[in-house]
C-alpha cells in the first residue's frame, strides 16, 4: 500500500534503538510504551517515514510492517517457521504464483501466510494441523494479515493422510511434522512426477529418517541445508558481525518426485 496511514491498518514503530512495535490504528486511542503515550491520530493521515515523539519526547519512524516483522510480532501458539527459513522454503521449493500447495503442520501460520502471498489468488494453499486450537490462532494471524482469510487458503483439521484418495493434485507439499516419513506413501496419491516436497525438521536424527524415506519412495535430487542468520554492525570506523545471530532453527530438505 502506498499512502498516508489509514485508520485500521497496521503500523510499524520503531525506536532509536531499533526497537520495534507493531499496532493497528484507531481514531482516538492512545497507544502506550515505556517511553510514554503516543496518540494513533498524529500517525492517521501521516506519511510513511514520518517521525513522531510520545508525551515524554521519545522518538519514533513510523513504517507499514514487512511480513517479517508482522510474523516476529504476531501471537504464536506452536513455535513458528522463522522468516529466515521461510524465504529459503519458498526459493528452495519454487513456490510459484498460481501454485497448487499443501502443508502439513499449520502451527501458528508464519509459513501458512507466505505460502499464500506467494501463490496469490490464481492458486491454492491448503494447510493441514491436528489440533483445532492451533488452526485457530493461524486464522486469526492470517486474518490479521490479509484483512481476512483469503479465498485460496483452505484450513483443515486432521491428519495430513486423509487426503489421499480425494482426487486432488499439489504442485508442492510443504511437511513441517514430527515423522513426515509416515505421509509419503499417501501423498504419493497426490503429488505426480515433477512435484517438489518439502520438509522442516529441528534434528539430523528426523532428517537422516525423511531422507532415507524419501529415496525409498521415488524421489529424487536431494538436499538438505540450514540458514543461518548473522547480521553485521557497520559504522564509518569499523564493520563487524554482531555479538548476537540467529543460528539454528531447522534443517529444510528438498526432493523431487519421479
Amino acid at each position: 500500500m502506498i499512502g498516508p496511514f489509514e485508520a485500521g491498518e497496521k503500523i510499524l514503530l520503531v525506536d532509536q534503538r531499533d526497537r520495534r512495535y507493531l499496532l493497528t490504528l484507531q481514531t482516538g486511542e492512545t497507544w502506550h510504551s515505556h517511553g510514554g503515550g503516543l496518540s494513533h491520530d498524529l500517525l492517521i493521515g501521516s506519511a510513511e517515514g514520518t517521525l513522531v515523539h510520545s508525551a515524554t519526547g521519545m522518538a519514533f519512524r513510523a513504517f507499514r510492517p514487512r511480513m517479517a516483522d508482522f510474523v516476529l510480532k504476531m501471537p504464536r501458539g506452536a513455535q513458528l517457521v522463522y522468516p529466515k527459513d521461510v524465504g529459503a522454503i519458498l526459493v528452495g521449493a519454487d513456490v510459484f504464483p498460481g501454485s497448487r500447495v499443501l502443508e502439513a503442520g499449520t502451527g501458528s501460520g508464519s509459513l501458512t501466510l507466505a505460502l499464500c502471498r506467494a501463490t496469490g489468488a490464481e492458486g491454492r494453499v491448503v494447510s493441514y494441523d491436528l489440533r483445532p486450537d492451533f488452526q485457530a490462532g493461524a486464522a486469526r494471524n492470517i486474518e490479521s494479515f490479509f484483512g481476512k482469510v483469503p479465498d485460496w487458503l483452505e484450513l483443515r483439521e486432521g491428519d495430513i493422510r486423509e487426503i489421499a484418495g480425494g482426487g486432488e493434485i499439489f504442485d508442492r507439499a510443504i511437511l513441517d511434522l514430527p515423522e513426515p516419513w509416515d505421509t509419503l506413501e499417501p501423498l504419493a496419491d497426490v503429488l505426480p512426477a515433477g512435484a517438489i516436497l518439502c520438509g522442516y525438521l529441528p534434528t539430523t536424527n528426523q532428517v537422516q529418517q525423511l531422507v532415507l524415506s524419501l529415496e525409498r519412495n521415488a524421489y529424487e535430487h536431494l538436499e538438505t541445508f540450514e540458514v543461518l542468520h548473522r547480521s553485521w554492525h557497520v559504522t564509518a570506523r569499523s564493520v563487524r558481525p554482531d555479538q548476537r545471530m540467529v543460528a539454528h532453527t531447522g534443517f529444510i530438505t528438498l526432493a523431487r518426485r519421479v
